[in-house]
């Protein structure tokens, strides 16, 4: 979560700048990033990475949070990209990214998707399934191109998080399955499609993980795999993408791991399963994009209408909900809050933030002590800098809200609020 700052006038403060500032200037509903502390997570990788002493690429992953000025922002913390769609991809290019750090992920890419990125000689795709495995090279051969492929295969380790986010077991939409010979048939195939270079193997267990072993389990299943292919193929492969998942506080029961414990564990265990082996050390990939953005992304919302419920409960009403984030409708997220004007008056009432779409499940946050809240008030929900804007929709006919990125005192916009007249724009 945010630590909580607060200005000369008792409001909390993000980034320098006052949340009173920001209602102020950009009205709410409003996400607001702490661009230093976005900079501060992506440093701390690389920093762990060149601690261990092997060659290794770090790849944003576009889909926590995306925009132009984020694209610009990893370019600049000399992050590669990780994408799954065209949308993504349109994005990263036209904020001008190097075509070569991106790679392209996901299970179902189109034929049109697939085009677009070989136009755009990206750096690699993430190969996801016996259809793109075949398609991809008809497309690159017709063009006389030359692509690099990873293999994303599926271990078998089942990450202790949510089922929504778990990927790495062996019943998964992604991936080829190690254990009943998908992948190793996949590879075979692959090896011998002459527009291929195969650079390794993807793999990805889930995401808001807090334990090691799951990677270290992990690890040791790929390196396995990678190891019995060069016996049979005498091939040995460059790379080994581990994926992302690391773990991050919404809440105070949240217990994440710092940075470098992740990344140390994992250098550590590729060093120990590859040496077994006697296989050459690989470059590691990592794909980290909650762990980038969310604790660095704060909502503020206005606070609207009261209801107690004698001996019940009492909702408190805000002024945005399941349209700027989805997460707690679609698989119970929970998250911490405070009153922005407020932060430091006691919490002395038990309340239920609601949003404001007309369907029940529209909850925030079941149970929260906050001060007395009054109209106009404004709560500054933490931690949803990942998976807030990102899955952000237009139920109710309710417009997105403007994204801002705050810095040493200044805030700038980075996604403009939608309007009434943006909903029907596409209407015919």
């Amino acid at each position: 979560m945010t630590a909580i700052q607060t200005s000369v006038q008792g409001h909390l403060e993000i980034g320098g700048v006052s949340t009173a500032d920001l209602v102020a200037e950009y009205g709410t509903p409003l996400m607001v990033y702490d661009e230093n502390m976005i900079r501060q997570k992506a440093q701390a990788f690389r920093q762990a990475f060149n601690e261990s002493g092997l060659d290794y690429q770090v790849a944003y992953a576009s889909k926590a949070f995306l925009c132009k000025e984020m694209v610009r922002l990893a370019e600049e913390e000399l992050l590669s990209l990780d994408v799954v769609s065209g949308g993504e991809l349109y994005t990263a290019l036209q904020a001008g990214f190097p075509a070569e750090r991106i790679h392209f992920h996901g299970n179902n890419k189109s034929e049109e998707e697939l085009v677009m990125a070989l136009e755009a000689e990206i750096g690699c795709f993430v190969v996801d399934s016996f259809l793109e495995l075949e398609l991809l090279h008809d497309l690159a051969k017709e063009r006389g191109q030359h692509v690099n492929i990873l293999l994303r295969v599926t271990p078998g380790v089942e990450a202790h998080t949510h089922d929504y986010i778990m990927t790495g077991q062996d019943d998964s939409k992604f991936g080829f399955g190690i254990s009943n010979g998908q992948a190793d048939r996949a590879m075979q195939i692959a090896l011998c499609k002459p527009n291929y270079t195969v650079l390794g193997i993807h793999s990805h267990i889930g995401s808001q993980i807090f334990e090691l072993d799951g990677f270290q389990q992990a690890i040791t299943v790929l390196s396995d795999f990678l190891q019995g292919l060069r016996n049979e193929c005498d091939v040995t492969l460059p790379v080994l993408n581990i994926g992302g998942g690391f773990g991050v506080r919404y809440t105070e029961d949240d217990k994440p791991l710092p940075i470098q414990t992740y990344v140390k564990a994992i250098t550590d265990s590729v060093k120990e399963s590859f040496g077994e082996n006697g296989y050459p050390l690989p470059q590691v990939w990592i794909e980290p994009g909650r762990s980038i953005v969310a604790e660095a992304g704060t909502t503020l919302y206005k606070v609207g209408s009261k209801k107690i419920i004698p001996d019940l409960r009492t909702y408190v009403a805000v002024d945005g909900g399941m349209t700027d984030n989805l997460r707690p409708a679609l698989y119970g997220a929970k998250y911490h809050a405070v009153l922005a004007n407020r932060p430091n008056e006691e919490c002395t009432e038990l309340v239920s933030v609601a949003g404001k779409c007309c369907e029940s499940g529209d909850m925030l946050i079941w149970d929260l002590m906050l001060p007395p809240t009054n109209f106009g008030d404004t709560l500054a929900v933490f931690s949803t800098g990942a998976y807030g804007y990102s899955m952000a929709n237009n139920y109710n006919r309710i417009p997105r809200p403007a994204v801002v990125f705050v810095k040493d005192g200044e805030s700038r916009v980075v996604i403009e609020r939608e309007t009434y007249a943006d909903l029907v724009r596409l209407d015919r």
